[in-house]
């Protein structure tokens, strides 16, 4: 008899939740207390207490909800062989699309782009409650919807430009790596981050937030 590897897979994500969903529940007991701590007598006020307990009280009942929904979506995608499914009709795309189904780069970047899509959709509705209602609720959303769509198009245009070429060159290391792969994949894994490290606050960054230089008076610079 074989081992049931998915039911194992699934029971251990399940008890990873349930003892994360227990900590949570710590937390969010002591996010109830009323009283300031100890330790922030005389250093923040009742009010700004209270303001900051309400915040952290509403995100976490929203943590909750999402965790719930998080896990049993990925429970489900692994026990009822969603993303076999997937790499499946990403080859039927690819034979529709009249490109060759036996190109393996093709086919995996169909299946990333299927994955990704799926991902935008089911976290949407997540993504536009925690930034319209809860962080507006508290007045620390400056966001319009209109941005918010903006930088969620230039989050997937992104990735579009960035993650193929990164893509195809790790499934051609895989292919052409032999004994040394590993050390291949890593020393590639290396310089793709010093890279990204290097471009993300000159090029992308700004492409989602404004900067301005910070003038230094006389104090600061002493």
């Amino acid at each position: 008899m074989a081992f049931p590897y998915m039911e194992a897979v699934v029971g251990f994500m399940i008890l990873v939740y349930l003892f994360e969903t227990y900590l949570d529940l710590r937390q969010h007991t002591a996010l109830k207390l009323p009283t300031l701590p100890r330790p922030l007598l005389g250093v923040i006020s009742q009010e700004k207490f209270e303001k900051s307990r309400a915040y952290s009280l509403d995100k976490s009942h929203f943590h909750f909800v999402h965790e719930l929904v998080t896990i049993v979506m990925d429970c489900a995608i692994l026990y009822f062989g969603i993303l076999p499914w997937f790499w499946k009709r990403s080859g039927e795309f690819l034979v529709y699309a009249g490109l060759n189904v036996e190109n393996e780069i093709l086919h995996t970047l169909a299946f990333l782009a299927g994955v990704m899509f799926w991902s935008q959709i089911t976290d949407l509705p997540f993504s536009l409650y925690s930034t319209f209602v809860i962080e507006a609720r508290h007045g620390f959303n400056k966001q319009t919807i209109w941005l918010f769509f903006r930088d969620m198009i230039k989050g997937i245009v992104l990735a579009i430009v960035i993650g193929p070429p990164i893509v195809a060159a790790i499934i051609i290391i895989v292919q052409k790596g032999g004994p040394y792969l590993a050390i291949y994949l890593w020393a590639f894994m290396l310089i793709v981050s010093l890279v990204m490290m290097t471009i993300y606050p000159v090029l992308i960054a700004p492409l989602f937030n404004k900067f301005t230089p910070q003038k230094i008076g006389m104090e600061s610079a002493r």
